[in-house]
C-alpha cells in the first residue's frame, strides 16, 4: 500500500494520522506476485444506430519501465497529441475525414498500450482506414527533427505545468513509487524527455506496428474493412 500527500502538509503528522487510521488493517504475509498482463490483440464491432463510426486502432505499447517509454510518448504526441500533430493535419485538415482523431500511450508497470482514436462518419470510413494506417507505416521513414522537436517541447511543458497541481503531484508521486520504487524528479523526467532523438523514435515507431494490431469500432460499421485486410496494411 502507498499512501501519498501533496500541498501544505506536515510529514510527522502525515505519519501519525496514517498509522492510527490503518492501525487495526491486519497484516499479510508477503503478496503472491501478479500474473503479468499479456496483450492479445483481435476485434470488435458493435453496430448501432449513432450520428458517427468512433473508432480505435491500437498495437501493444510500452511499459513504464521500458527503455524507450519516454521516446513512445513522443512519438504519440507527435503522430496524434494535438493539433500540430501529422494525423490531425493530414486527415482531419488536409482531406476532412474526420470529426476528431488523436493517438494515445497507456503505460502500466508490465505492458502498454498504443492506441489511434477517430470519430468519423459512416461515408467516410472506407477511406479513412487506409489513410490512417498508411499513416502509420510510414511516419518512421518521414519523421522531421522540427517535429521530434516540437513534441518534446509539448511534454515537457505538460510535466512543468503539473508541478502547479497538488493533485497531479500526489497522483505522480504514488505512481512512481509503486512503479520505480522511488519518486522520480522532474529534472530528470525532463532530461529524458531531451534525450529523445530521432533514432529512439523511429525505433518505437517500428516496435509498435510489429505486433497483432487490435480493432474496435462503434456505430454505423458496415463500411469498415475485415480485420485481416487493416492487420496486412498495417504490416505493409
Amino acid at each position: 500500500m502507498v499512501l501519498s500527500a501533496a500541498g501544505a502538509i506536515e510529514h510527522e503528522r502525515f505519519v501519525e494520522l496514517a498509522a492510527k487510521a490503518f492501525a487495526r488493517v491486519p497484516k499479510s504475509g508477503d503478496a503472491t506476485a501478479p500474473v503479468p498482463a499479456r496483450y492479445a490483440g483481435g476485434e470488435r464491432r458493435d453496430e448501432d444506430d449513432l450520428e458517427q463510426v468512433h473508432l480505435l486502432i491500437g498495437t501493444e505499447g510500452l511499459s513504464y519501465l521500458d527503455p524507450d517509454h519516454h521516446a513512445a510518448a513522443v512519438f504519440s504526441t507527435l503522430f496524434g497529441g494535438g493539433m500540430s500533430s501529422r494525423l490531425f493535419q493530414r486527415i482531419r485538415e488536409e482531406r476532412g475525414l474526420v470529426y476528431s482523431i488523436s493517438s494515445f500511450t497507456s503505460s502500466y508497470r508490465d505492458g502498454g498500450l498504443f492506441g489511434i482514436y477517430a470519430g468519423t462518419g459512416a461515408e467516410s470510413l472506407a477511406e479513412l482506414v487506409p489513410m490512417i494506417c498508411a499513416e502509420f507505416v510510414s511516419v518512421a521513414d518521414t519523421l522531421q527533427e522540427s517535429e521530434i522537436a516540437r513534441a518534446r517541447a509539448q511534454l515537457k511543458a505538460g510535466v512543468l505545468m503539473a508541478l502547479e497541481s497538488t493533485h497531479a503531484r500526489c497522483e505522480q508521486a504514488a505512481r512512481h513509487l509503486l512503479t520505480y520504487d522511488r519518486v522520480i524528479p522532474h529534472t530528470e523526467t525532463v532530461a529524458r524527455i531531451e534525450a529523445v532523438d530521432r533514432a529512439a523514435v523511429r525505433r518505437v515507431a517500428r516496435r509498435l506496428l510489429s505486433g497483432k494490431p487490435s480493432v474496435c469500432a462503434l456505430g454505423p460499421v458496415e463500411r469498415l474493412e475485415t480485420y485481416d485486410s487493416i492487420a496486412a496494411r498495417l504490416r505493409a
